[in-house]
C-alpha cells in the first residue's frame, strides 16, 4: 500500500527549501560577513581617532 502524503506539509516545506535558496543567493551577492563589518568599523573609528588628535584650537587665547 502506498504511504499516505500530507500536500499541505509539502508545499510548505517547498517554500521554504525555495526562500532558503533565495536568501543564501541574496547574502552572497550583498552581505559581508561579521569579520568584514568589524574590520570596515575598526578602519573608521581608527580614522576619526587620527583626525580628531590632529585638530586645533579654535580660539587658544580665549577660554
Amino acid at each position: 500500500m502506498a504511504e499516505i502524503v500530507n500536500l499541505n506539509r509539502l508545499r510548505k516545506e517547498r517554500t521554504r527549501q525555495e526562500k532558503r535558496l533565495q536568501a543564501d543567493a541574496n547574502a552572497a551577492r550583498f552581505g559581508q560577513t561579521k569579520a568584514e563589518r568589524d574590520l570596515g568599523k575598526a578602519r573608521i573609528d581608527k580614522a576619526t581617532q587620527k583626525l580628531d588628535a590632529h585638530k586645533r584650537e579654535e580660539n587658544p587665547g580665549e577660554a
